[in-house]
């Protein structure tokens, strides 16, 4: 008698993870390619996404990187085909790729918030429709498959200084959701959903917490972090692998009804 399959395992799926190369993307990077899939890295850190794709091929994956600006049509038009002919297809993307940077609303700088609206709502955007026409029937994969968008607890819950980010992040959630309907009533075959991950002590989260002390609003950046695990439930913070667990879920056939969802990953600070 043959054992089943876990309904989380991805033996046979091909995976694009935007912003892989380090941080929480290189994390849901090897998390999909642990649970069977194989995964290539997209990033615009060539160096340090060559090497985590070749960490990947040393633990046994099958893995490689693609150079991806996810602010570029071109770039993105290049990263897809280049992923479908390196894995034989694509069945998920991970849209990682994202940038914050911290301020007070009285000192927004347009600069800042342009660029945030490059990478975290345009970067996921065309990573979508990229991943539609590869993915819907028609196309080069043409088997369907899963879209995870990566938004923030900041999407959630207000948190002073991060305004422009936290405005990204909204954007992602509603663009999910339109394109998870569009999908749906377009016979495409791609479930898309995104997950809201709290505060991860990743680089970015490190120096989010020092920006906040720069702006006057904590003592200390242990502080922040301290008011933060207070706003949490489960009294931590997040870890790489609390959120990239949580995109494999999405990703496999464990979610197979689940579509236009967020999925908060935050311990229940946004509830």
């Amino acid at each position: 008698m043959s054992v089943p399959r876990s309904a989380y395992d991805l033996t046979g799926r091909k995976a694009l993870v935007t912003g892989g190369a380090r941080g929480l993307g290189a994390g849901m990077a090897e998390a999909l390619a642990r649970a069977g899939a194989a995964v290539v890295i997209g990033d615009v850190l060539e160096d340090a996404g060559r090497a985590t794709a070749d960490s990947l091929k040393q633990s046994g994956a099958t893995a490689a990187f693609v150079p991806l600006d996810v602010t570029d049509e071109t770039s993105w038009e290049s990263a897809v085909a280049a992923t479908i002919g390196e894995l034989g297809g694509l069945d998920i993307l991970v849209n990682n790729a994202g940038i914050e940077i911290s301020g007070l609303v009285v000192d927004l700088d347009p600069v800042d918030v342009r660029r945030m609206l490059e990478v975290n709502v345009l970067g996921v955007a065309l990573g979508v429709k990229h991943a539609f026409r590869a993915m819907r029937p028609g196309g080069p994969a043409g088997g369907g498959g899963a879209i995870v968008n990566i938004a923030s607890v900041a999407a959630t819950i207000p948190f002073p200084g991060i305004a422009g980010y936290s405005a990204t992040k909204s954007a992602v959630d509603r663009l999910t959701r339109v394109a998870a309907l569009e999908s749906g009533k377009l016979g495409y075959g791609v479930r898309v959903n995104c997950v809201y991950p709290g505060l991860v002590p990743t680089e970015m989260g490190a120096r989010l917490a020092r920006d906040m002390v720069s702006l006057g609003l904590w003592p200390s950046a242990e502080a922040a972090v301290g008011d933060v695990i207070g706003l949490t439930p489960l009294g931590r913070l997040g870890e790489v692998s609390d959120m990239a667990d949580a995109v494999v879920f999405l990703a496999s056939d464990g979610a197979r009804f689940v579509t236009g969802a967020g999925l908060p990953v935050d311990g229940g600070m946004g509830m």
